[in-house]
């Protein structure tokens, strides 16, 4: 056997039914679409009907509290990311590392309202940094190390984020 004689077993593909091509076909005429109606036209996207039964989103119960409005959006950086950009040399630890910095280094693209640290991985190497809202975790993994963490106040008109 060779590659150009390897075949799929006989009856393993199927073509596809080709519609509306004529009433022998077995698919002709309306095409599988049933007669009349909303859905026998074209352009038609009913997600989320079930025929008038009361659907699935109308039956479930909703629960919480939605604030998508006015939640806050914050960029996050993981202190992982933060040891891979000191050892790059994409950023100074012994300057203060602030928003401006985070996004030269390409750690943070878009900082909505603001940069919040996280504890995700390890960090080695003695910074001071300033954010919007750190994780409890991040704090303690900072300060381990040696360096510090500077919460700032959100901008004007904000809610205080978490510390």
């Amino acid at each position: 056997m060779k590659l150009n004689e390897i075949r799929d077993n006989a009856g393993a593909r199927k073509g596809r039914m080709r519609i509306g091509r004529g009433i022998g076909s077995g698919k002709g005429k309306t095409g599988g679409r049933g007669v009349k109606g909303q859905s026998s036209r074209t352009g038609v996207a009913l997600n989320g009907f079930e025929g008038g039964q009361m659907p699935l989103y109308r039956r479930l119960p909703k629960r919480g509290f939605n604030n998508a409005n006015f939640k806050k959006r914050f960029a996050e950086v993981n202190l992982g990311r933060l040891q891979q950009a000191v050892d790059a040399k994409k950023l100074d630890a012994k300057k203060t590392i602030d928003l401006a910095t985070l996004q030269a280094a390409g750690l943070v693209d878009k900082p909505f309202d603001g940069v919040k640290l996280l504890a995700k991985g390890e960090l080695s190497a003695k910074v001071t940094i300033e954010v919007t809202g750190a994780s409890k975790a991040a704090v303690e993994a900072v300060e381990k190390a040696g360096g510090k963490v500077v919460v700032t106040a959100p901008a004007k008109g904000e809610a205080k984020a978490d510390a």
